[in-house]
């Protein structure tokens, strides 16, 4: 049976009473690492903050194995050869850790870099199955995975919009061609035709020829394997076309700023993403934390401090940063976190609930 670590070990309620300045000091090195700037930049924020209180409160109830934790910040701009860049800096200041990347396209090739020199890695965010199913024993995730998600938003589709055309987008990354191929495949196998499949390209801000090719099609329903830049983009000049095909994507709509691009465009979007860990009566305490400051844990803010609470009870059960006692108690431990009770399988992949239905209202996400 695997053993459970308790989530007072790492102190979620605690006051996060040390300076960063102090942690400076630390002897234990870490980081994350995710889109700091660049189009994306809110999720790099998302997990910058994560991360930074994660280790206050670590730091604020002990440290771990009795030392301060250190943390590095990274930026890779969802592109992969800054994503191998950082992950070589990283390397070079001595990180044992790596609570990142977001972006898939980053994180894959960047976790052949944490392998080869023996770092663990723990994705908050990246949900490309390839990223575990060719990644050696040092990487893991504290997501789900797009064929876990494309099969929850295929069926989804079949069952609510059997009656609408439905077209097939994707921003041709791995994250985004990955999930719309994996929600395609379900739709298709369910009796599903789709009536369109297209790619875009990220960082357009002009969509008025997709647009106004879908009008021409009369397509209900878009399902975009993509982000939310290019989403609200999209929505946004479908609306002032008259239309009112809903769109439907995954987890990477997960941020405030997609309302702040759409305004009430947005009204009534749906997107799949894991449960809401801010619904988690254990991670109450932090999140008023969070809230007196000013930040809003959404998204990817807890799972990246998730992320880090696993590894460092981890290393507890470990007795040491040793990258082969680490791997070894990831994999043979459950771990108390602000994303509730989960382990990881012998892929490095979380075993946790699944995906959920969400619906964007009056500038807000919530369960559908």
């Amino acid at each position: 049976m695997k053993k459970t670590f308790k989530l007072s070990m790492i102190g979620v309620a605690a006051a996060a009473s040390m300076s960063f300045g102090s942690v400076a000091l630390a002897d234990i090195m870490i980081a994350t690492a995710g889109p700091m700037t660049g189009q994306y930049a809110s999720f790099g924020a998302q997990m910058k903050a994560g991360a930074e209180q994660a280790v206050a409160d670590i730091n604020a109830a002990g440290g771990v194995l009795g030392e301060k934790l250190a943390l590095e910040v990274g930026d890779d701009a969802c592109d992969p050869k800054q994503a191998v860049a950082v992950a070589n800096q990283m390397i070079n200041k001595g990180v044992v850790f790596m609570a990142g990347h977001f972006c898939s396209g980053s994180s894959i090739p960047a976790s052949k870099v944490y392998e080869e020199e023996g770092i663990v890695m723990i994705s908050p965010a990246s949900t490309n199955p390839k990223l575990t199913e060719e990644g050696g024993d040092t990487v893991f995730r504290v997501c789900g995975r797009d064929d876990q998600q494309g099969q929850v938003a295929g069926e989804f589709l079949i069952n609510n919009f059997g009656d609408k055309k439905v077209a097939f987008i994707h921003d041709k990354t791995a994250y985004g061609k990955g999930l719309a191929d994996a929600t395609l495949a379900t739709y298709k196998s369910k009796g599903g035709e789709p009536a369109m499949y297209e790619a875009i390209t990220a960082g357009e801000k002009d969509y008025t020829a997709l647009v106004s090719k879908m009008k021409q099609s009369n397509i209900g329903v878009m399902y975009l394997g993509g982000y939310h830049t290019e989403g609200g983009l999209i929505v946004r000049q479908m609306r002032e076309q008259g239309m009112d095909t809903v769109l439907v994507s995954g987890d990477a709509l997960v941020t405030n700023e997609y309302w702040s691009i759409t305004g009430d465009a947005g009204e009534g979007t749906l997107m799949t993403f894991s449960p809401d860990p801010r619904k988690n009566p254990v991670a109450a305490p932090l999140v008023a934390k969070f809230r007196s400051m000013g930040i809003e844990p959404e998204g990817y803010v807890l799972y990246t401090y998730g992320a880090i609470q696993a590894w460092a009870q981890a290393v507890e059960a470990a007795g040491s940063t040793d990258t082969d006692k680490v791997v070894k108690a990831l994999k043979s431990n459950q771990f108390e976190t602000v994303l509730g009770n989960f382990g990881f399988d012998a892929k490095g992949d979380v075993t946790a609930p699944g995906y959920v239905l969400y619906k964007w209202k009056s500038g807000e996400y919530d369960y559908l």
